[in-house]
């Protein structure tokens, strides 16, 4: 089957989570607007409700997933979808539902990693919040950020496999998600996430781990693997990572 992503150009985004899936599991995919000249024009069409034969459900936003005759949108949503059919996912139901469980907090934690540089509203630019940012920049950096990196240190000493995966003995999506938050902070606050890591070495060596994986390692070194930038979840303002 050859997948078909729907997903803004020129940012990584949350886009990324997917492609990182579907790189690992070495699937046949479009990048849609990416590769395709009317890839930009195709996403407004599926958000309007004017791509035959899915009218009656526009997606909200962007990432969509097109497989054949079905369209999944939102990460979580997705990764749900691909898990079992790109093998990246245990076999058992309780250990789908908790790795869908471990997504949705990732899914959390991206919406506050986001709104650290944006706390006041996705349609202002940077400098119309920027002392609202900082602000936010802090109580993240001293509450949240260990909380959520706390979290997924915990899930990997506590797995019964103890495989140094989040779920079960193998890598699933979780992990592919956990690489991508952990690089996207590394990029956004360095000084913050270096105070990190002696506390969560299971975290980071997961993150390493991942970027060794032969499909992962080749697909960093490509062109089709966005950089970060100031456009995109992750940014990096010198001022959000102050001590």
């Amino acid at each position: 089957m050859q997948y078909e992503l729907y997903y803004w150009p020129g940012i990584p985004g949350r886009g990324e989570y997917v492609r990182l899936a579907l790189e690992a599991a070495g699937a046949d995919y479009v990048d849609v607007a990416r590769e395709r000249q009317d890839g930009v024009s195709a996403i407004g069409d599926l958000l309007g409700g004017e791509t035959v034969p899915f009218e009656a459900y526009p997606p909200f936003a962007p990432p969509i997933l097109k497989a054949q005759e079905r369209l999944v949108s939102h990460v979580a949503n997705i990764l749900r979808f691909l898990g079992p059919r790109l093998d990246l996912v245990p076999d058992d139901e309780a250990s789908r539902d908790w790795a869908h469980g471990l997504q949705l907090t990732m899914t959390d934690f991206i919406a506050e990693i986001h709104d650290v540089h944006h706390p006041i509203g996705s349609s202002l630019y940077y400098e119309e919040q920027r002392d609202e940012a900082i602000r936010r920049a802090q109580v993240f950096r001293q509450e949240r950020l260990g909380k959520f990196l706390g979290y997924f240190e915990n899930v990997l000493a506590r797995n019964p496999a103890g495989s140094g995966y989040l779920v079960g003995d193998a890598l699933s999506y979780v992990d592919l998600s956990l690489f991508q938050t952990v690089s996207g902070l590394r990029y956004a606050m360095p000084r913050a996430m270096a105070a990190q890591a002696p506390s969560t070495p299971g975290v980071m060596a997961l993150s390493e781990r991942v970027a060794s994986l032969p499909r992962i390692a080749a697909y960093l070194e490509s062109a089709r693997r966005q950089a970060f930038n100031e456009d995109g979840i992750f940014r990096h303002y010198l001022e959000l990572d102050a001590d």
